[in-house]
This record gives structure tokens, C-alpha cells and sequence, in this order.
């Protein structure tokens, strides 16, 4: 028998883990993260460039294929600002801004994040059915 295989899951949302860890498991041994290690991770790195990515999917029923609806935030990974109550934001600084997801109001984050986009899709989508 081969040795498990570690992959490093990074989370904000600790029911995502559970949910990772119910079907993989016994496939692979899963090491957490805290998120405020996630810059640490990349100081090998220059580039700390990245992404956050929310794809939703809708299906019109039975015998239909799912449309995606994706929203990309291209940002950079930080040390560490703001409040540590919501996921990874204190680590991510989206493109164009001086602070984190974590240091913004959230109605300006709510205008840029990447699920405001894949939810604004997915809207759209829905406006353009009715017509």
C-alpha cells in the first residue's frame, strides 16, 4: 500500500473542511491551515498574486445542462490586516485597492468581491430569462 498523499487545504469556512475531509476521506491525509498562515506560506514567493473565485450553478430541471455563473477578484496575498472573522479576507487585497476585504466596509467589498460578480452573472442571467 502507498503512502497517503498530503494536500494542504486553506479555508475560511471550517464546514468546507468537514466537507473536504467526508469525501476524501481515507484518500489522502489532510493537514489545516490557519488562514493567517497563508502569506507565510508564500514568502518563497515574489509573486503573491492571486485570485478569489466564486462559480455558482443553475440548472432549469431534469435533462438540462447547469450554466456557471463565475465571479474572479484578481488581488495580491497579505500579511495579515483587520478583523479575523470572516475567512481569508484580512490576507487579500483585491487589485486597485489599498486594503483587505477584512478592512473595507462591507458595501464596498460588497461591490467588488468575487461572489458580488458570479451573483450579478447569475442576475442578469435571470432578467434576460423573464424577457
Amino acid at each position: 500500500m502507498s503512502a497517503m498523499k498530503k494536500i494542504v487545504f486553506v479555508t475560511g469556512n471550517a464546514n468546507k473542511l468537514k466537507e473536504v475531509q467526508a469525501i476524501l476521506s481515507g484518500l489522502v491525509e489532510i493537514n489545516s491551515k490557519n488562514i493567517d498562515r497563508l502569506y507565510n506560506m508564500l514568502c518563497g514567493f515574489e509573486d503573491k498574486s492571486g485570485y478569489a473565485l466564486c462559480t455558482f450553478a443553475y440548472c432549469s430541471g431534469p435533462g438540462h445542462d447547469p450554466i456557471l455563473f463565475e465571479g474572479k477578484t484578481h488581488g495580491t496575498i497579505v500579511p495579515p490586516r483587520g478583523p479575523t472573522t470572516f475567512g481569508w479576507d484580512p490576507v487579500f487585497q483585491p487589485d486597485g485597492h489599498t486594503q483587505t476585504y477584512a478592512e473595507m466596509e462591507p458595501s464596498l467589498k460588497n461591490t467588488l468581491s468575487h461572489r458580488y460578480k458570479a451573483l450579478s452573472a447569475f442576475k442578469e442571467f435571470l432578467d434576460k430569462s423573464k424577457q
